[in-house]
């Protein structure tokens, strides 16, 4: 099954510096249906202006992944670590048993736009810890390439959980098949442009596809597209 969720059914709070899109029940918004997607709980779509940001906040049990698109993200926590991230970045958080951390827009001229994504770690208790990894933009051109996995290697974050997070930039009209496991789930957002998901489902800019029981899928761009594909295990969370 297929299910789109397309941008404007998201939930928006918005405020003089920032505006954040919110596809699943988070903060002031709860949803009894739109809890999470398998282990996948949060996914922000964030726009900070210059000078603005989150101060220092605690989290707990929690898998935080950062992705940056536009502009330059600074982040601090209580472990001692800190760091700037812009596009091409990725930071990942372990909450595991807390952690306080604030992010800030890095600029005070330019807006930062990052995706936020929560996941439930397949561990409690763990112990926090942080990391920063750069990928090549280059390699994104018609493939699916990953950057977040529960197997770390050199421009791919290590998470805590049995799944792969892939990003993937199409040229016109190329196309991509994908393949997984029986018993898992797919997530598709497209960042921008336009793709189709099996010839049928068509997926704007800022546009989600949810995917259980179909285990191969071919995406096609139906212009320059910006996307990201999520493996994720099936079950109870």
């Amino acid at each position: 099954m297929i299910q789109l969720f397309p941008a404007d059914t998201r939930y928006t709070v918005k405020n003089d510096w920032l505006e954040s899109s919110l596809s699943f029940s988070f903060g002031e918004y709860y949803d009894s249906t739109n809890i999470r997607f398998g282990p996948l709980r949060v996914f922000n779509d964030d726009t900070v202006q210059p000078g603005h940001g989150f101060g220092i906040h605690p989290h707990r049990e929690a898998e935080i992944v950062s992705i940056i698109l536009k502009g330059e993200l600074k982040h601090e926590d209580n472990l001692g670590n800190f760091g700037t991230i812009s596009y091409g970045s990725i930071q990942r958080i372990t909450a595991g048993t807390g952690v306080l951390h604030s992010e800030f827009n890095a600029s005070n001229k330019e807006e930062v736009q990052f995706l936020q994504l929560w996941f439930s770690p397949n561990e409690k208790k763990l112990k926090p810890s942080y990391e920063d990894i750069s990928y090549d933009i280059k390699k994104l051109h018609n493939q699916l390439i990953p950057v977040i996995s529960h197997i770390a290697s050199e421009q791919v974050a290590g998470i805590h959980q049995d799944l792969t997070l892939y990003l993937s930039r199409l040229d016109g009209k190329n196309t991509l098949n994908f393949e997984q496991e029986s018993g898992r789930k797919i997530y598709v957002f497209n960042i921008e442009g336009e793709i189709s998901i099996n010839n049928d489902f068509i997926l704007k800019s800022r546009d989600a596809a949810r995917i259980t029981n179909i285990h191969e899928i071919t995406i096609q761009g139906n212009q320059d597209s910006f996307f990201l594909l999520i493996d994720l295990p099936g079950g109870e969370f």
